[in-house]
């Protein structure tokens, strides 16, 4: 199975743990900041990366959010509730780090996030 892994750029240096934390759940990740960095570094137009990461989510079986929700992770749901995919939520503990399974209801959201759903 192909997991799509999404998450805020606030939690970009989680990246290879969470890699890690899906292949042990016997899944195979796809994680956008593994795969592009950080946009390339910007040496790539973010619109190329975006496009990119929307054709990965596609090829996909699951999408599983680690985190807060900002509003790059926030359009993947969108897409994945498109494409009708399964989508998992883990709550991040930092101390020490592991990663637990939240409903849709406890996600916490960053601003601009509740910005694209008008509730700010």
């Amino acid at each position: 199975m192909l997991v799509f892994t999404a998450m805020s750029k606030k939690r970009f240096y989680l990246r290879a743990h969470i890699s890690k934390f899906v292949f042990e759940k016997g899944a195979i990740p796809i994680n956008p900041f593994m795969c592009f960095n950080y946009f390339l570094l910007d040496t790539v137009d973010r619109g190329l990366v975006r496009k990119a990461n929307s054709k990965l989510l596609s090829i996909c079986d699951e999408l599983w959010v680690f985190g807060e929700i900002s509003d790059g992770v926030l359009r993947e749901i969108m897409q994945a509730k498109r494409e009708k995919k399964k989508i998992r939520y883990f709550k991040i503990v930092d101390k020490p780090l592991k990663f637990i399974e939240i409903s849709e209801n406890d996600v916490e959201y960053e601003e601009d996030a509740l910005a694209i759903l008008g509730k700010i």
